[in-house]
């Protein structure tokens, strides 16, 4: 063999090995794809075995034992779910429902917990008809402890991505259901100088006189958020609204104003 036989020899070797490189790379990077029933299989497991039964009487009582518990630390919480995931590749639009929904089957509160992350973690996934699965969410199993992160971390960047989604919130503002209200009155919490002003303020208003706590105080959580980016049109909101908002908005939304 020649040297420059040799040399080409090599060079091919070497560049072959790094595509192979390369693509187990990408391979790790994908992940293995996810099988909904191992996933939860897995996570069951997970968290099955890390119960503990003297913190999980504390944590139902602190949400009036509307929900039994693990008795999972959060910090604790957060490591099993990492480790449940581990290796997967992001989940296909059905996929997510399918482990949102299984999670909300199962009894314990930390399952929908970790729905809410798994939401979160793949927002960028499911397109603007997976909002009807997220309305089930909300209206199943509701309290602030997972209506809260749906509306603010996953609903809204659902909105976000969908700009269509705009006029679902707009019902979801007059809807019957407390927990659709206070969704559609979060859900740009964290948009800052992108909020829809408009929109937040109409949400305010229009559920000013609302009897229910969760939804006042919701009034009070989202203009005080705003008021971080702009203040000014809070105070003149309030200025213009304190007769009709309850004192519980206003005092929320003026702590830091």
């Amino acid at each position: 063999m020649s040297d420059a036989t040799g040399a080409r020899s090599d060079a091919a070797d070497e560049a072959s090995s790094t595509a192979g490189g390369r693509a187990r790379t990408r391979r790790r990077e994908r992940g293995e794809p996810v099988a909904v029933p191992a996933l939860l299989d897995r996570l069951t497991r997970v968290f099955g075995e890390a119960r503990d039964p003297e913190r999980a009487g504390p944590a139902a009582a602190y949400m009036r034992d509307q929900f039994p518990f693990l008795g999972l630390a959060a910090p604790a919480q957060r490591s099993l779910a990492r480790s449940v995931v581990a290796g997967l590749a992001a989940p296909t639009e059905e996929q997510l429902r399918q482990v949102a929904l299984g999670c909300w089957d199962l009894p314990e509160r930390e399952y929908q917990y970790f729905a809410c992350d798994y939401l979160r973690a793949h927002a960028a996934v499911p397109g603007p008809g997976f909002l009807a699965t997220a309305r089930a969410l909300i209206t199943t199993k509701s309290w602030w402890d997972t209506v809260d992160p749906l509306a603010t971390r996953f609903v809204g960047a659902l909105v976000t991505r969908h700009p269509g989604l705009r006029t679902e919130m707009d019902a979801w503002a007059g809807d019957g259901n407390l927990w659709l209200v206070r969704t559609a009155i979060l859900h740009q919490l964290h948009h800052g100088a992108a909020t829809d002003t408009e929109r937040l303020f109409g949400y305010c208003t229009r559920q000013a006189v609302h009897p229910d706590f969760f939804v006042r105080k919701a009034i009070g959580w989202a203009l005080r958020h705003y008021a971080r980016t702009d203040p000014d049109a809070v105070r003149a909101y309030l200025a213009e609204h304190r007769n009709v908002l309850s004192p519980l908005s206003v005092r929320e939304a003026a702590k830091h104003l």
